[in-house]
């Protein structure tokens, strides 16, 4: 083999007992990390949130590295479904205006939240999910499902992000125009909770894009690989994803966000 390869034996020989460089060994447990993160997923995951799963546990690893090494290994994610909709226009109640204005980057918990409805399909008819989310953490804090889209189906995942909330200081909580939010049981919830109503433009779902966002992944890491036999299934499909699989992963990322800011805030401190 050597004389085919016009390789030296001594150097084929120096090159069986030459130790693994560093590179080599980083990028096998990188492969080994990968494998565990895309199987615990499902086999949803891709390179760009992979990415994030390995920094969000303290791997310094660039995406384009990720990417590479899943790719070599024949490891992919879900690809996405793309479809267009529309949607009835409706109108803000007098007084509400959008106080987000698209900014969905919040500095502390409990001070932006956004809502939003989709639908999930069943065979035994039509599931809607109600999510509220703290653009903080990105944590899902309050979530309903019912089989009618109703204003009380709403007033359930509030509930639930009300009941979790910590303090009594007035929360943005962003939504759409539909009906479900515009109702006056809805008003009168929110503004009996501290919760200041903000709703986004007509026709402009950007508006409202954090919300769209998780529904979006949702969708594609879970439901459109699922096919439901009944409601109740659906319910538990979701409540395993929302509980066991999204926010666990939120919780991480903030409990790391936590230890860099502590870690920069450390030595002003001890100089202080």
């Amino acid at each position: 083999m050597c004389r085919c390869l016009k390789v030296s034996a001594s150097g084929y020989y120096a090159w069986l007992s030459r130790p693994q460089p560093p590179r080599d060994k980083a990028n096998q447990y990188l492969l080994t990390r990968i494998r565990e993160i895309h199987d615990d997923s499902g086999g949803m995951i891709g390179a760009p949130r992979m990415h994030e799963d390995l920094r969000a546990e303290g791997a310094f690893v660039s995406l384009n590295r990720v990417a590479r090494l899943m790719s070599k290994h024949g490891i992919q994610g879900w690809p996405r479904r793309k479809r267009g909709r529309s949607a009835a226009r409706t109108y803000r109640p007098l007084g509400i205006k959008n106080h987000l204005e698209r900014n969905f980057i919040a500095l502390e918990p409990n001070t932006k939240w956004v809502t939003d409805i989709t639908e999930v399909s069943t065979q035994e008819g039509k599931l809607f999910l109600c999510v509220v989310i703290d653009l903080f953490s990105k944590l899902v804090i309050g979530w309903s499902m019912h089989y009618r889209q109703d204003r009380y189906m709403v007033i359930r995942a509030v509930e639930m992000a009300v009941w979790q909330r910590q303090g009594k200081v007035p929360v943005i909580l962003h939504s759409d125009r539909g009906s479900q939010f515009t109702s006056g049981d809805y008003q009168r919830y929110l503004d009996s909770n501290r919760l200041i109503s903000s709703m986004s433009a007509v026709g402009h779902c950007g508006d409202n894009a954090a919300c769209e966002s998780f529904f979006g992944v949702l969708k594609r890491e879970r439901i459109h690989h699922r096919r439901y036999r009944t409601q109740d299934e659906a319910r538990a499909d979701i409540f395993d994803y929302i509980e066991r699989f999204h926010n666990p992963r939120m919780r991480r990322r903030v409990a790391l966000q936590d230890r860099k800011l502590s870690a920069v805030l450390k030595p002003s401190v001890e100089t202080g």
